[in-house]
């Protein structure tokens, strides 16, 4: 009997990459994450990861995480809270890597990019996506690169929370309208390359159903949760100003980095593709692709749910507090 694939997975601990070490593991393949703090991603464990201590900026740790490994995911990127430039975290990390999977025979990679990026260019996250995807085009790599757009979990921080709580929502720009994707259907796409021949060596958009647009997302949210929004609107020359600020100082370099991927949400340039191609070549069906609607409504559900279990054990006044 043929073994598992040994799959690596990086950025293991993030919101995307944790769905695919569980995906992988659900789909039967060995996984292995490495991880900075091993203490951290015990959860990865437990669902039967093998978990090794390393960074992506010291060779010798990738190349101990990589024996033995047939495949690559790579969904790592700098956390918004490190200090550092996503040019020394992110694009230094990647040379390490894939040098690293060169040397030790490592062929088959799947990378986990952003649409449009080529777009992008003056935005630091785009740019290095963007020089990501050309150093592996140039490569005898068989890679496949997974484009996406941004993610549902997303849409929850700015727009329904802020409108569930009575908080504004903010919209900066010109919103173009944004293909939200759950990254739980991402991640079965990343997986599903592993064998999937049809995608190797090539470039796949990978977005939702439906591009949204900003208000659209708002009224969905008051729809479902039946509240009204306060929308604020930021000129693009507000979130400019404040990213010139925040760069003076060099240990919130890394926040004035992703400040500036306003630009590309606030562009009025539409984040979309057509994905009949990318099915095909997944072997994937998009009828079991996550809509908007049933998302957001699964989660006001069941935040809704618990809130109100929750005021049932308070007195009166204390109950005025939730906003149901």
């Amino acid at each position: 009997m043929k073994s598992p694939m040994q799959v690596l997975v990086f950025g293991g601990t993030g919101t995307l990459g944790r769905q695919i070490a569980r995906t992988a593991i659900d789909s039967g393949y060995k996984v292995r994450c490495m991880v900075r703090r091993p203490r951290n991603a015990s959860f990865l464990q437990e669902w039967g990861c093998e978990l090794t201590e390393g960074d992506l900026l010291s060779p010798s740790d990738l190349k101990n995480s990589l024996q033995g490994v047939d495949a690559v995911i790579d969904a790592a990127t700098s956390r918004p809270d490190d200090p550092r430039s996503v040019y020394e975290v992110d694009w230094e990390g990647k040379l390490n890597l894939y040098r690293c999977c060169d040397e030790l025979g490592v062929k088959r990679v799947v990378f986990l990019s952003l649409l449009a990026a080529e777009k992008y260019r003056n935005v630091p996250l785009m740019d290095i996506k963007y020089c990501t995807e050309r150093l592996l085009v140039e490569s005898e790599m068989d890679y496949t690169i997974i484009q996406g757009a941004a993610f549902m979990q997303g849409v929850i921080g700015q727009f329904a929370i802020p409108i569930l709580d009575s908080q504004p929502v903010w919209i900066s720009g010109k919103p173009g309208e944004i293909a939200y994707m759950n990254t739980q259907d991402m991640a079965r796409f990343a997986v599903a390359a592993l064998n999937s021949p049809k995608t190797i060596r090539k470039s796949f958009p990978v977005v939702g159903p439906k591009a949204w647009k900003a208000d659209e997302l708002v009224q969905l949210c008051e729809n479902f949760c039946d509240r009204k929004a306060r929308v604020w609107r930021v000129s693009p020359i507000v979130i400019s100003a404040a990213q010139s600020l925040i760069s003076f100082f060099q240990s919130t370099l890394n926040v004035a980095e992703r400040l500036s991927f306003s630009e590309v949400s606030g562009s009025g340039i539409s984040l979309d593709a057509p994905m009949d191609k990318t099915y095909s070549a997944f072997g994937l069906n998009p009828s079991e692709t996550t809509t908007m609607e049933s998302y957001i409504k699964e989660y006001y559900d069941v935040i809704l749910k618990r809130l109100r279990e929750m005021g049932a054990d308070l007195d009166k006044e204390e109950t005025k507090k939730f906003p149901i």
